[in-house]
């Protein structure tokens, strides 16, 4: 692997872990993803967002929170999913992951 490859990997490596740590308010979380509160609200209802906190001034939003907003978002204005549809693209994509995870570990 050449010095820019692992230079590139550290840094997507050092995000991941900055990345879990994060914690943020709905204001926050709407800010980062350029999306508005009503429709962060109806990704928390339909399973899109996970949520700790009872009402939309107390939700706190993990890390992965924030990549699977952006995602969503990106899903809504590029590509014109609905909400359901961003939560099955969404879940779809997480199987896969786990998918590529379990497979890699069994190749060893």
């Amino acid at each position: 692997m050449d010095k820019g490859t692992g230079d590139t990997m550290a840094n997507v490596l050092r995000g991941a872990v900055v990345e879990e740590e994060v914690e943020l308010t709905l204001v926050e979380l709407c800010q980062a993803c350029g999306s508005e509160r009503e429709q962060v609200v109806r990704w928390v209802g339909e399973g899109v967002l996970e949520v700790s906190g009872d009402a939309p001034d107390e939700w706190r939003f993990r890390g992965p929170a924030l990549r699977r907003a952006r995602l969503a978002a990106s899903f809504m204005r590029e590509l014109e999913v609905n909400v359901p549809g961003v939560a099955l693209a969404l879940d779809l994509l997480d199987e896969i992951e786990a998918l590529r995870s379990q497979l890699q570990r069994l190749r060893g």
